[in-house]
């Protein structure tokens, strides 16, 4: 701790801080633009200039950048110095000399860096007269507009995209008051993590491309606080309302979690709720009917079964989950996940649950220093993770400073430093991966291959973790290489998941991990999951998909309820089609139109999560509640959709359950695995000075202007009973004495800060956890030592003209929600089949290759891999026109 003085008062500051960070710490407000918690301090702006003095009796003091200054013992500042003042003045106007001012046209406008410190700086005059210098736009894809004419030149963005997350295709170009941000040439923006840009720019230079097109000021969107659903991470996200669409998401700050930063998939994927194509009305055999008369069907139908099955779902809340499963029985309700994919989710749960490594936050695998990743392409299957592994590679920069006794904020020693060393990670998995180039070695191989190389290491560590007999040179080496590098790490983390499809993989990883635990006490495990609320549904215990669909083929079971699931992804179509075709009623409750919708005779339409509350719970263990952002039908009363939790109640007949707080209450009392749900966030009840949380920004236009585009006339905003947050302006936004709960923080705001920096002042500790604490409840938070997995697979052996299967997982067009945004799918890449350099001639293919799998043949495009193993192709999973690829699946390729 150090001892400052600002302005003639004494605080308590953390020494290690500069003073920029340690004043916002105390809640003083210094403009600044170039420093960022994330990124550190390069003193570019010049704005957050302060007074310092030698000491109490220094009167003359000298101008100092606060974020260049450490937060030393005995320091003396001023901020409301008037030469301070003045100075930071002069740099505003210097600063936007070349500016356009065109504020009222700006997509930042109103939630902007630059506008909020321009006001605090209280400078409001331009006395430039004189040409201004004007730039060239470029097209950067379909996520990231450009206006470089608006840029201050602060560096954020190619400090953020070139040494945080890695890009390398955008970049500085010029030079003194000239310089030009951008790339080479246009093209799209190659980093999965580039709209990141939109928040982290200051200024109106990189904005939301998607939300251009239906553009709505800050103050007159409404919002709720979220949960992203492209991934099992379960990254906290902002999305905004306007006219009953979703116009925009932004990151919502949490400390353990995504932190400042959200990848491309889950920014930008939102365009789903918005199709107008969806079910938005009840269908019985295809034709609108009113909602009370679509469950009357499907009640009639399910009194009248022989037999009813439900099939859950990984991307369906808890509640309506746990709905289903009380309708028709525990014994009668089945896993959502793929076949094959539900059992590995129960592994990894048995892991993390009863093992003794807990899952690692975001946090702690930005703070490792030595990683392995094994079996899977993260930044495809949990992107913020590999987002977060890019720190850690880095964070030997900050290791080198402290051994130099150089500041953490000083980001270009840090970047020198980085030049020479960082910390170890390795990958290894069946094919080229997007953390390669910080990858110290990589290994191609089967999943079979890849779980030997585990147990190996595991081994390494431990002599009574099983051996690997007959273990082949190279992998043996990188065994010992790595259990040596790990061993002697003092935060190791290993990442595995269910990517590879593979049970040995995951066991692998769990061996290391626990062999490493008896060493070392921080160590980490990250185990990648299929979709945002897998381990809800597993902790409900479903039973097996295969078993549902060997009912039904058999005649068992003729009715067949689906929540929020299109089964052609799940299961092979010929044994789904043979299951399907036995079953008399087929009742699917789901928001999105799929192959499974077209079935059904009787279609219930559910809101997505941003239409409806729920809870998820996330790779950790981790419950977190979603909250509804709008009501559909305040905006068309035509519109029959609701939670899926509340069909399935109407279904039921049941009156137990009347608000979100009944069901979430029922699930935690009767599965105990779940009882921690019902303090993901505070129930209905909830008020701050006797009012709900306002979902809309105090500056909102008003009630009138909710439903501006069809009528002026003020109808009533709809009632919320569901939840502690209200429908409008009216209720509570922050600005009393107590504050919001972090569950119920619906978007970014304090006085005086409009933009995203405003989490700044929402934070313990600028870059710190929130106050109040981070969002969510952990369930489960490891176990005791288990035995060691002892069942070694055999090596894999290529089948002569017959190939192995490998699912290749992409950030884009993968994920069965995101695809159906237009903007992600402009970004996606066609379907193709990847073959091996070294099998590619005898296919006889020559740019297209026909691909006989499963009984279906495809016409694909090829790829050479320089990287996948032989005897194997490679896949894109869940693309359009990919059949449902189990692990173990083998084909045959001709030429096209």
């Amino acid at each position: 701790m150090a001892t400052i003085h600002v302005d003639g008062k004494q605080y308590e500051v953390d020494g290690a801080d500069n003073l920029l960070q340690a004043c916002l710490n105390l809640g003083l407000d210094i403009p600044y633009f170039c420093w960022h918690p994330a990124l550190g301090s390069v003193g570019a702006c010049r704005q957050c200039a302060v007074k310092s003095y030698r000491d109490e009796t220094d009167k003359m003091g000298r101008i100092v950048m606060s974020c260049m200054t450490p937060a030393s013992n005995g320091t003396y500042i001023s901020i409301a110095d008037d030469e301070a003042k003045d100075f930071r003045a002069s740099v505003v106007e210097f600063l936007m000399t070349n500016h356009p001012h065109d504020c009222p046209v700006c997509e930042e406008g109103g939630h902007c860096h630059l506008q909020d410190m321009t006001v605090m700086t209280a400078h409001h005059s331009r006395s430039y007269r004189f040409d201004k210098r004007t730039h060239l736009n470029q097209d950067l894809g379909p996520f990231i507009g450009h206006e470089m004419n608006r840029c201050i030149s602060c560096y954020r963005c190619v400090r953020y995209y070139k040494d945080y997350a890695g890009g390398t295709d955008l970049g500085v170009y010029g030079a003194a008051a000239n310089v030009y941000f951008g790339r080479v040439e246009d093209g799209a923006l190659e980093s999965e993590f580039s709209g990141n840009l939109t928040e982290v720019c200051p200024t109106g230079v990189f904005t939301d491309k998607t939300h251009s097109e239906r553009y709505t000021r800050k103050w007159d969107m409404q919002y709720s606080p979220s949960i992203c659903t492209g991934c099992a991470v379960g990254c906290n996200v902002s999305p905004g309302e306007r006219y009953g669409e979703i116009r925009r998401i932004e990151n919502r700050y949490h400390g353990d979690l995504n932190g400042y930063f959200l990848c491309d998939r889950g920014r930008f994927g939102y365009g789903y709720t918005n199709l107008k194509d969806r079910p938005r009305q009840a269908l019985i055999n295809g034709q609108t009917v009113a909602g009370d008369v679509a469950v009357a069907a499907a009640r009639t139908a399910i009194n009248g079964a022989r037999k009813t099955l439900a099939i859950g779902s990984p991307r369906a809340s808890v509640e309506a989950n746990y709905a289903l499963r009380e309708l028709v029985g525990a014994a009668n309700f089945h896993d959502g996940h793929a076949t094959g994919e539900g059992a590995l989710v129960k592994l990894a749960l048995s892991i993390v649950r009863e093992g003794p490594v807990r899952a690692a936050t975001i946090t702690e695998i930005e703070n490792a220093d030595a990683v392995l990743v094994l079996g899977e392409d993260v930044t495809a299957t949990a992107p913020r993770v590999a987002l977060a592994l890019r720190q850690a590679a880095r964070g030997k920069g900050q290791a080198l400073a402290a051994e130099k006794k150089v500041a953490e904020w000083q980001t270009i020693a840090l970047a020198d430093l980085l030049q020479r060393d960082s910390y170890p990670v390795f990958v290894a998995s069946v094919d080229a991966t997007r953390l390669d180039d910080i990858a110290r070695d990589k290994l191609r191989a089967a999943p079979e291959d890849l779980a030997r190389l585990g147990f190996a290491i595991a081994h390494e560590l431990d002599g009574a973790s099983p051996a690997v007999g007959d273990l082949d040179h190279r992998s043996a080496a990188l065994a010992r290489t790595v259990a040596e590098v790990l061993a002697g790490a003092k935060r190791p983390l290993i990442v595995s998941g269910t990517g590879a499809g593979s049970a040995a993989v995951m066991q692998a990883a769990a061996n290391i991990a626990w062999a490493l635990k008896a060493k070392t006490a921080d160590t980490g495990l990250v185990l990648t999951l299929p979709e945002a609320n897998s381990y809800g549904l597993a902790l409900l215990d479903p039973q097996p998909l295969a078993a549902a669909l060997a009912a039904l083929s058999s005649g068992e079971a003729d009715t067949l309820v689906v929540l929020e699931n299109d089964l052609e992804r799940r299961a092979p179509k010929a044994l789904l089609d043979a299951a399907l075709a036995k079953v008399k009623n087929l009742i699917v409750i789901d928001h999105s139109a799929s192959a499974t919708t077209a079935r059904a005779q009787v279609v219930l339409p559910a809101a997505t999560v941003f239409e409806g509350d729920g809870t998820l719970v996330n790779y950790e263990g981790r419950a977190q509640r979603h909250f509804q952002v709008f009501d559909p039908g305040y905006y068309d009363a035509s519109i029959g959709l609701t939670e899926s939790w509340r069909w399935l109640a109407s279904v039921d007949g049941e009156s137990r359950w009347k608000i979100l707080d009944d069901m979430t209450a029922a699930c935690a009392q009767a599965v105990p695995a779940l009882a921690g749900i019902v303090d993901a966030a505070p129930n209905a009840a909830f008020r701050i000075d006797g009012m709900k949380i306002a979902r809309e920004p105090h500056r909102y236009s008003g009630r009138t202007a909710m439903r501006a585009n069809q009528s002026v006339h003020e109808p009533r905003q709809p009632q919320d009973a569901d939840t502690a947050l209200s429908f409008s302006m009216e209720g509570y936004n922050g600005t009393g004495s107590l504050d919001r709960p972090t569950e119920l923080l619906p978007y970014a705001w304090a006085p005086g800060w409009n933009s995203p920096s405003a989490w700044n002042k929402l934070q313990q500790e600028v870059g710190g956890n929130l106050r109040g604490g981070n969002p969510g409840k952990l369930l489960f938070a490891g176990g005791a030592t288990p035995r060691y997995f002892s069942d070694v697979p055999a090596a894999f052996v290529a089948s002569g003209d017959a190939f192995r299967v490998l699912a290749l997982h992409l950030h884009f067009g993968g994920d069965e929600l995101s695809s159906r945004a237009e903007p992600i799918r402009e970004r996606a890449i066609p379907a193709f089949v990847a073959i091996p350099r070294v099998d590619f001639a005898k296919t006889g293919a020559n740019g297209h290759a026909t691909v006989a799998i499963a009984g279906t043949l495809l016409q694909l495009p090829t790829r050479i891999s320089e990287t996948l193993p032989a005897g194997t192709i490679g896949l894109p999973a869940g693309f359009a026109g990919i059949p449902f690829l189990a692990d173990g699946l083998m084909a045959t390729v001709s030429g096209g």
